[in-house]
């Protein structure tokens, strides 16, 4: 098993990246966030993977986290779940947005995430509650004079990128571009629509 990976960065695509050590260039798949965060050709890069083998073929997952990467592992064992759509599950949810759509039964969510249609939605959730840790959920606090709690905020941004990706495929966009357009806005991007658009529409233009 390859657990991880350090090098230069040669090359990104919409969901891959390019990571040369020890002269050897190495094609990895990543979330799109991770892609997001990878920075430019010839900067250094760690990422934790996972190596998939099949009979036809040796496929690199990269991560920027092992609890990342131990959540892609979780949405695999999940029957008719395969890599890519794994892959999209990452993209979309952070662990603790998926532990709290999971135990909140919220195919609704689970179902905007591309490949994934009600019926695999309503599989996530059956199968994956007996595999993630569903204890100690973030709640948000109660009361006029509470400030948001971080799984308020992480929510509302999720369903702001959704709204994106939704809008981005309405103007010819693929999932995975639009995914990909996502993933590479930045940690401090506004919360409007209008600005996370333009923003991805800057990805496009330099991509």
């Amino acid at each position: 098993m390859i657990a991880s990976l350090r090098g230069t960065l040669l090359a990104l695509g919409l969901d891959y990246a390019v990571v040369e050590t020890a002269g050897v260039g190495f094609l990895v798949y990543v979330p799109g966030p991770v892609r997001g965060s990878l920075g430019s050709p010839g900067e250094s890069v760690f990422l934790h993977t996972l190596l998939i083998v099949r009979e036809d073929s040796l496929t690199l997952y990269g991560f920027a986290t092992v609890e990342q990467r131990t959540t892609f592992e979780k949405v695999l064992t999940v029957s008719g779940i395969g890599p890519r759509i794994a892959l999209q599950v990452v993209s979309a949810f952070t662990y603790d947005e998926l532990r709290l759509t999971i135990a909140q039964n919220d195919t609704t969510r689970l179902a905007r995430v591309p490949g994934i249609g009600k019926k695999t939605a309503e599989r996530l959730v059956l199968e994956l509650k007996s595999r993630l840790d569903l204890k100690n959920l973030p709640v948000a606090p109660t009361g006029s004079g509470s400030e948001p709690s971080t799984s308020t905020v992480s929510a509302a941004v999720f369903a702001l990128n959704q709204d994106l990706l939704d809008l981005l495929v309405s103007l010819g966009y693929s999932s995975a571009e639009a995914s990909a357009a996502i993933g590479a806005l930045p940690a401090d991007a506004p919360n409007a629509l209008e600005e996370r658009l333009r923003l991805a529409l800057r990805y496009f233009g330099s991509a």
